[in-house]
């Protein structure tokens, strides 16, 4: 395996990030996944798109998106496989042990793994923590990730794939890693962008595919939901059978197979949409 560090394409094992990248001491930086389908990336101009925003917010120089792009182009070529989840991540690069910057400019790391496509449906649970629709942070994907993953943990242990965030009003948000719709009389809402949720790539496409409605929605909106499904770049489309000790039987329910068969056929016949 080889992944894109520091200009060029560098063997996994030999690779090597400083130890005081400010992306591992203070969690600064931003990262995008993006779903590659046989060597090609899809949606990769939304991802770059958003990794600018995301660096911006931080206070990070714009990325170079040519060389990202090289980075991209250049993983997929050296690592083939069916399906892979290509991550892109941009730190502030070598700094001080604080939260100061240093001068040495940023770190890229482009980096490709391989997975396999998910289940129609899975089961999420909620969790007692939230999202703060406030926050410095709202609305970039940063590797300030620990939350994600304490909470995600919870879910695994419970049975579940994912965890389901209500914010600091007790307003649904959304998920580690996905974004949430729910379907109330047949039709298909997702919490806005003012929830504090994160900015999805799949939400946006399954919103303008789908006509999807962005609702304010209250946290218990998941107790009586017709439907659940979540949205992200390696789940596309997928189904909720499951919220907490609820059963939604015969997950996908109508509306989200449907969902599910656009996505699938609109993502099929371009791959930057």
């Amino acid at each position: 395996m080889k992944l894109w560090l520091d200009g060029g394409l560098q063997d996994i094992e030999s690779a090597r990030v400083s130890v005081f990248d400010h992306g591992l001491t203070v969690g600064d930086g931003v990262f995008e996944t993006v779903k590659a389908v046989e060597g090609r990336a899809f949606a990769l101009t939304r991802h770059l798109d958003r990794l600018t925003r995301s660096a911006r917010g931080l206070g990070l120089p714009d990325p170079d998106l040519d060389e990202v792009r090289r980075a991209c182009a250049a993983v997929l070529e050296a690592n083939p496989m069916p399906l892979g989840r290509l991550r892109i991540t941009y730190t502030g690069g070598h700094g001080p042990l604080g939260s100061d910057r240093g001068d040495q400019g940023p770190t890229l790391v482009v980096a490709l793994g391989a997975t396999t496509r998910r289940p129609d449906s899975t089961a999420v649970i909620t969790v007692p923590w939230t999202r703060n629709e406030h926050g410095a942070l709202t609305g970039l994907k940063t590797t300030s990730y620990a939350e994600n993953v304490v909470a995600l943990a919870r879910a695994t242990g419970q049975d579940a794939t994912e965890a389901l965030f209500g914010n600091t009003a007790g307003r649904l948000c959304e998920g580690t890693g996905s974004n949430v719709f729910v379907v109330l009389d047949g039709e298909i809402h997702t919490p806005p962008l003012a929830s504090g949720c994160l900015a999805g790539i799949t939400r946006a496409l399954t919103v303008e595919w789908t006509g999807a409605k962005e609702t304010d929605l209250p946290l218990d909106v998941l107790e009586h939901a017709d439907e659940i499904f979540l949205t992200s770049t390696l789940r596309d489309v997928q189904a909720v059978h499951r919220v907490d000790s609820r059963e939604l039987a015969g997950a996908p329910g109508p509306v989200t197979a449907k969902a599910m068969r656009i996505f699938d056929e609109r993502s099929g016949n371009d791959l930057d949409p």
